[in-house]
């Protein structure tokens, strides 16, 4: 759907599996395998990316795999 990369793992509070896009600003999404949280964080990105157009935001350009030191 993206090149934004996505970021997955199990959240032992929640119990779920948490999916998020750091380069998007608080898109997150969850579900309970890998799988359903990957299909969801492509809904909310979807829907991030469309409200940014919308409302005339800088849409960052994906970088990729981003490096944390």
């Amino acid at each position: 759907m993206n090149k934004y990369e996505v970021i997955i793992f199990w959240s032992d509070t929640d119990k779920v599996f948490i999916a998020e896009m750091p380069e998007l600003k608080g898109c997150m999404a969850h579900g309970d395998t890998q799988k359903e949280a990957l299909k969801e964080v492509n809904l909310v990105a979807k829907e991030w990316l469309q409200m940014a157009k919308e409302k005339g935001w800088q849409i960052p350009e994906p970088k990729g795999r981003l490096m944390f030191a």
